[in-house]
């Protein structure tokens, strides 16, 4: 994060985002914040609360893209969540507390596996040890004479050697795996929600110990669950749970996608509306700071970075409660996607569409060619059905790659070399009669 300037953030979100430089602009400046809080000594650090921020444009124009890059830029552990699918306390759905318990479990994968790299090595020899125990099995009853245990250093190491080249890989070795009692408990079934009994499994795999398997299974199988099962004991447990309460308690980014679907501009107090009102007071209090009971332990949500997005047709962030709309002083208008937008995010971005195709016939030796006006012509008609039709952005150009392409994905699969040229006059006449038939277009594009 030291080196994680506004500006290098930008650079590095223009590597897979066309356009939209105020909304990167906004959220270089609040990761950067975060960096800079922690940089700050007593009381202040915990006075500055971060400005999260509303992204208001329609579908796919990158709001989720660019907040999920994001979150992988700083490794921070990162949620995605309609808020529309939460409703009020009391009615069947989603908790709002159940947002902070996944961020969790998000960040307890990051940190785990961060741990994991720095006892690696270590775990590999001690695996690589009980492969061996397998393979030639020590009489611990007999004790060695010191000719014997000789004898035996050098047959081990001449195991090792072999074990290391590669030449028991398909010999069967016996192995004891632990075996979760809570995995039986899925017959039950969920016990009237979600989150529910969230801890349910945690508290009885405490009561209940693991059940030990023995399995007979090839050395090449065996090598990846012991290295698994190493490094899981050679972790602390308690250092795993501080880690990952402090990663998500200041650095986890909870993005909530459609939050205009829990607002209305209407004055209409029955009905639907006072369950989207609901939704946003039970949103309020953990945006504005609270304390979530996770299997991890309580987690307080003060510092936590919410981003919000929502297309805002028919309302604005100035319709939410009050309350709400004070926790989102950062607002940024997406722009719409031209042409020469299109023709960008179809080329430049480091995983971009069209290097995408390309890889995927590649694997059946099919190279795969774009002339440029073709690739302009592929822009034109993406942009010009989200005119006609319901604009989605940049997601209109899967729909419309996935036309054009059809047959080539679907004929070339026998792997003999080929080159394929895709020119105007191809995309033309592939798309122009789906593109004028607009009762067609909704079906297919």
């Amino acid at each position: 994060m030291n080196d994680l300037t506004p500006k290098k953030i930008v650079s590095e979100l223009d590597r897979f985002i066309i356009g939209q430089n105020s909304a990167k602009r906004s959220v270089a400046i609040a990761l950067r914040n975060r960096w800079r809080r922690q940089q700050i000594d007593g009381s202040m650090r915990n006075e500055i609360v971060p400005n999260n921020i509303i992204l208001i444009g329609p579908t796919g124009v990158g709001k989720t893209e660019i907040s999920r890059r994001l979150a992988k830029l700083a490794n921070a552990p990162f949620i995605k969540v309609e808020a529309s699918k939460f409703t009020e306390v009391g009615y069947v759905g989603r908790d709002v507390e159940s947002v902070i318990r996944d961020l969790t479990d998000n960040g307890m994968s990051i940190v785990k596996k961060e741990k994991q790299k720095e006892v690696k090595a270590l775990a590999e020899e001690l695996a690589e040890e009980r492969i061996l125990d397998s393979l030639f099995p020590s009489n611990g009853k007999h004790k060695k004479t010191d000719e014997e245990e000789v004898r035996y250093k050098k047959t081990r190491e001449r195991l090792r050697k072999k074990l290391i080249n590669g030449d028991f890989e398909d010999r069967k070795i016996e192995i004891e795996m632990s075996e979760s009692n809570t995995a039986s408990m899925q017959f039950f079934g969920p016990l009237g929600g979600e989150d529910i009994g969230m801890n349910l499994k945690e508290m009885l795999s405490n009561v209940m110990p693991n059940q030990k398997k023995r399995r007979k299974i090839s050395v090449s199988e065996a090598r990846n669950i012991l290295l698994e099962m190493e490094a899981e004991s050679l972790l602390d447990q308690d250092d795993l749970i501080r880690s990952t309460k402090e990663r998500v308690e200041n650095s986890g980014i909870v993005f909530l996608d459609e939050i205009d679907k829990i607002v209305d501009s209407s004055s209409r107090s029955s009905g639907p509306d006072i369950s989207r009102e609901g939704v946003q007071r039970d949103l309020l209090p953990i945006v504005e700071g609270s304390t979530v009971p996770t299997k991890y332990g309580m987690i307080k949500t003060d510092h936590i970075l919410f981003i919000a997005a929502g297309a805002f047709h028919v309302s604005s962030p100035s319709d939410m409660i009050p309350e709400l709309q004070g926790r989102f002083p950062i607002r940024v208008e997406m722009d719409k996607l031209s042409v020469s937008d299109f023709v960008k995010i179809l080329q430049h971005p480091q995983s971009s569409l069209i290097k995408q195709y390309i890889s995927l016939l590649g694997t059946e030796n099919v190279t795969l060619k774009f002339e440029v006006d073709a690739i302009k012509e592929i822009a034109k008609i993406a942009a010009d059905v989200n005119t006609k039709m319901e604009n989605i952005g940049a997601r209109r150009l899967h729909t419309v790659m996935t036309t054009l392409l059809d047959n080539f994905m679907f004929d070339e699969s026998s792997g003999r070399k080929k080159t394929i040229t895709i020119n105007k006059k191809l995309v033309s006449s592939k798309l122009k009669n789906i593109v004028e038939d607009q009762d067609l277009s909704k079906y297919i594009l």
